[in-house]
């Protein structure tokens, strides 16, 4: 008799019909199903405070009030985002009052120059960061990014019994992490990292066998009691015009990092039927790296397509049809009216549904120039499109 793995969502996948619709919603997304309905959800919020005072209800729902779906995944994390998995992390502290700034040390070793009692909301300004040669680096900051230092497992029991509990569900399981270039650029500085490269390649080289190093037991150890849906970068490698940095840079410093880590982790995973989703996150103008991620790790999905550095989901859904994409909702035209947020929907929603592998979110936080009643609208839209 043939002994079968139980379909409990971490030995085998679990049956459709037992799922949450919001989590076949996300599923069929992922599989670029034409048709599907579309998940409902934004990317974040820099307005909810002018929502407020307009006549949100501070104390209602806001998925009841925007009519998002929960979320069909289970973000397993402890690996960064944008910044790296420091333990410890640096000291935040005030290093200079300026006046109406001050100049702070960030957890991540940054010399950041903020607003005085005002932290977040804004681009911060980074006059300074922790890597500038191979003693900063060895000195500052690479112990930091040891994995058998004591206490970097110490969420391990609570993550495990929920990561289960949500995989029985059959909730997507994905790992976020920081990627490559939004690591170095976090340590050496985004103009910086440009001259390291050419100046300092085996420091960098040695900065990224940390990071293989890193993501590569933390994701052993997670894998240990659950099975991953989802390899989700955090990158921002594109600027307004393209890719910060060239693709023979791309192929020395990061791909083959990042092809590593994909084969260690689709070598550990307990359901070795399982497709792993790759997703890639970057700001700017990203078709020109589309092609790098696709040949090298197999990109599924990218997000949040940036209108502003010139992203056009239609064109690029043409191009890459095996390719998910999140996004591309042009903030600047919710702040506007209804007209031209009716127009800017009709030309991408129906399209990409047909398509499918498509959410209609924000390219960004949703910003303070977006009025309630324009956003209501904006919402009202995508839900009689959506289905």
């Amino acid at each position: 008799m043939v002994e079968t793995a139980p379909h409990d969502g971490v030995h085998a996948m679990v049956p459709r019909e037992r799922m949450p619709e919001h989590v076949r919603k996300l599923r069929d997304t992922y599989a670029i199903t034409p048709d599907a309905p579309l998940v409902q959800r934004e990317f974040w919020f820099y307005s909810m405070e002018q929502f407020y005072q307009q006549g949100l209800d501070p104390q209602a729902d806001v998925a009841d009030v925007f009519g998002y779906d929960p979320p069909g995944s289970f973000d397993v994390k402890h690996l960064g985002w944008c910044e790296a998995a420091f333990h410890p992390a640096f000291e935040e502290k005030v290093l200079e009052d300026r006046g109406t700034c001050e100049l702070v040390q960030d957890c991540a070793g940054r010399g950041v120059l903020l607003f005085r009692n005002r932290r977040h909301g804004f681009m911060p300004e980074y006059v300074d960061h922790p890597v500038k040669d191979q003693r900063t680096w060895e000195e500052n900051v690479k112990w930091r990014l040891d994995a058998t230092r004591q206490g970097r497992f110490d969420y391990i029991e609570s993550l495990q019994a929920d990561a289960i509990a949500r995989a029985g569900e059959g909730y997507m399981i994905s790992q976020h992490l920081i990627g490559g270039y939004m690591y170095l650029r976090s340590l050496f500085g985004p103009t910086e990292i440009m001259y390291a490269f050419y100046d300092m390649p085996t420091l960098v080289h040695d900065c990224m066998q940390t990071w293989l190093e890193l993501a590569d037991a933390v994701t052993a150890r997670h894998q240990q009691f659950v099975t991953f849906d989802e390899i989700y970068l955090s990158e921002d490698i594109c600027y307004n015009h393209g890719p910060l940095c060239s693709p023979d840079a791309a192929k020395e410093f990061l791909l083959p990092y990042y092809q590593q880590l994909m084969a260690n982790v689709k070598s550990r995973q307990i359901d070795r039927l399982r497709h792993l989703y790759v997703q890639v996150d970057t700001d700017g103008r990203a078709e020109a790296v589309i092609s790098w991620y696709r040949e090298t790790i197999g990109m599924d999905a990218m997000s949040p397509f940036e209108v502003a550095s010139g992203c056009d989901v239609v064109e690029i859904g043409r191009r890459w049809p095996e390719l998910a994409i999140f996004g591309d909702i042009d903030k600047r035209i919710l702040a506007t009216d209804k007209g031209a947020i009716d127009r800017m929907v009709d030309r991408i929603v129906p399209v990409m549904r047909r398509r499918g592998g498509y959410i209609p979110h924000c390219d960004h936080s949703v910003p303070t120039e977006v009025s309630l009643e324009n956003y209501m609208h904006f919402r009202r839209r995508i839900i009689e499109l959506g289905g």
